[in-house]
């Protein structure tokens, strides 16, 4: 079982005690007596809740966890692959709603690096990095750690990492940055061989404005990671949405939240 040290920790530890207590109660009221009993007894442990259970506790707050519906936090996780003991790097974390939802799934046996480049870090007036460690600290995110690092500071670091990921914040590299090679440069370098690079955007069409709409065109962004030696392994299309047609900026009335958005699995080679 995999679960974080949090606030209120008695009452969220009964959250997941409970969840795996009735699991254990269905599986023996499915199961009929022996007639006899066995030559040797077995201990029979429950299964562990599932990360969409997790997910869906108290383990969160409510305003994170209304954000869910939209982005389907569990069934992009299960489609990359990250999985508890995996030390995952949420590169552009902002504020963290994502490392978050990454802490819960590595659990207390993986780790999470929440990094933010500098011109993430000069939004919200130059705050946006306390309010990242403010989360942290609050929400009891032991397995979390801030980083605050250039792409060529990252590429020093020496760090490796099983898994990266970056949400809806490719075009920020590419458009405000003009860094887009850098950053897939520095992703390839500290992700162990076998590794993988988790991208989830606002689609753009192709000939879109799609800088002032805060998009991607999806082939351009396939093109940025693979130049940096990634092959794309998968497409996930759990996040689009037919009724936009891409037109309009992804903080409009009506169509934030709920863009057109791909997923992208990447692995870097494992040799």
């Amino acid at each position: 079982m995999f679960f974080l040290e949090r606030r209120h920790m008695n009452d969220r530890k009964l959250v997941i005690l409970g969840m795996a207590s009735m699991l254990l109660l269905i599986g023996c009221g499915q199961s009929e007596m022996p007639t006899a009993a066995p030559e040797k007894s077995a201990t029979v442990e429950a299964a562990p809740p599932d990360l969409a259970s997790l997910l869906a506790s108290d383990l969160r707050t409510e305003e994170d966890r209304t954000r869910d519906a939209g982005r389907k936090p569990a069934e992009v996780i299960s489609f990359t692959g990250i999985e508890p003991g995996m030390d995952v790097i949420d590169l552009l974390a902002a504020t963290g709603w994502y490392s978050e939802v990454l802490s819960i799934a590595v659990g207390s046996e993986g780790s999470v690096a929440a990094q933010n480049p500098p011109f993430m870090l000069a939004f919200r007036n130059g705050t946006l990095g306390d309010v990242l460690q403010e989360r942290i600290d609050n929400h009891g995110l032991t397995n979390v750690t801030r980083l605050d690092s250039t792409w060529d500071e990252l590429a020093e670091s020496g760090a490796q990492y099983d898994a990266a990921w970056s949400a809806l914040n490719i075009h920020d590299v590419h458009y405000m940055e003009s860094a887009g090679g850098s950053f897939a440069s520095a992703v390839f370098t500290v992700l162990k061989p076998g590794g993988v690079l988790a991208i989830i955007e606002h689609a753009g069409n192709p000939e879109g404005d799609n800088e002032s709409l805060h998009r991607i065109d999806k082939n351009l962004a396939i093109d940025i990671v693979t130049a940096a030696g990634f092959v794309l392994e998968d497409q996930g299309d759990m996040l689009a949405n037919p009724n936009d047609d891409r037109t309009q900026g992804v903080f409009s009335e009506g169509i934030r939240g709920n863009t057109d958005r791909f997923v992208l699995k990447f692995r870097k080679p494992a040799s």
